[in-house]
C-alpha cells in the first residue's frame, strides 16, 4: 500500500480496478491548510491522461504488473504475437498498446512483456536494436553540401536522420529510448 507521499514520477498504482503510471508529480505546502499533493497519470490500458490532486492520508494499491520476457513472433493485422519462451506460452497485444515499440519490433526480438492479469498492456524494448536500411539517397563522395544527415527507412518501415555515408543494405544500431540512429554494425 502507498501513501500519497510515496507518489513520485514512474511509480504504478491502481486505480478504480486499472493500472496507472504516474508520470507527473507537484507537491505544494499553502500556507494554511494540509499539503496538496498534484499528480498526472496515464492508464496503461487505454492510454488516456489523468489529473488528479490529493490531500495527505490518502493511499493506493501498487499495481499488480508481471513483467516476462518474451519473443516477438508475428504481426497479424493490428495485433502484435509474443510467446514465453519457458512455458511456449502465447499472449496478444493490440498495437495501440505497443506506442513507439512498434518502430523497432523484429521477429524474434526479445522483449519484457507487461502483463495486467493476463492481458499485455506494454513492452520494454532493449535500449537498442539493429535494424537494416531498405531505403535512402545515395551519396555522392565529396558532397561537402552542408548536409550532416539524409533520412533512411529501416526494414520495419520506420524513418530516421543517417549520417550521409550510410547507404541501402546496410545494417545500423538505433537507439530505442530515442529513435535515433546510434552506429553502423561493421562486418
Amino acid at each position: 500500500m502507498y501513501t500519497v507521499a510515496d507518489l513520485k514520477k514512474g511509480l504504478k498504482i491502481t486505480l478504480d480496478g486499472d493500472p496507472y503510471l504516474v508520470i507527473a508529480f507537484d507537491f505544494t505546502k499553502p500556507g494554511k491548510g494540509q499539503a496538496l499533493y498534484r499528480t498526472k497519470m496515464r492508464n496503461m490500458i487505454n492510454g488516456t491522461i489523468l489529473d488528479r490532486t490529493y490531500r495527505s492520508g490518502e493511499t493506493f494499491e501498487p499495481a499488480s504488473l508481471e513483467e516476462r520476457q518474451m519473443e516477438y513472433l508475428y504481426k497479424e493485422g493490428t495485433h502484435y504475437t509474443f510467446m514465453d519462451q519457458q512455458t511456449y506460452e502465447q499472449v496478444v497485444m493490440e498495437e495501440d498498446a505497443m506506442g513507439d515499440a512498434k518502430n523497432f519490433m523484429l521477429e524474434n526480438l526479445k522483449v519484457d512483456v507487461m502483463l495486467f492479469g493476463e492481458k499485455a498492456i506494454g513492452v520494454a524494448l532493449p535500449n537498442f536494436v539493429n535494424l537494416r536500411v531498405i531505403q535512402t539517397e545515395t551519396w555522392a563522395k565529396g558532397d561537402t553540401s552542408g548536409n550532416d544527415s539524409k533520412p533512411a527507412t529501416v526494414e520495419t518501415g520506420y524513418v530516421l536522420r543517417v549520417p550521409p555515408f550510410i547507404e541501402e543494405g546496410e545494417l545500423i544500431t538505433i537507439d530505442t529510448r530515442t529513435g535515433e540512429y546510434s552506429t553502423r554494425v561493421k562486418g
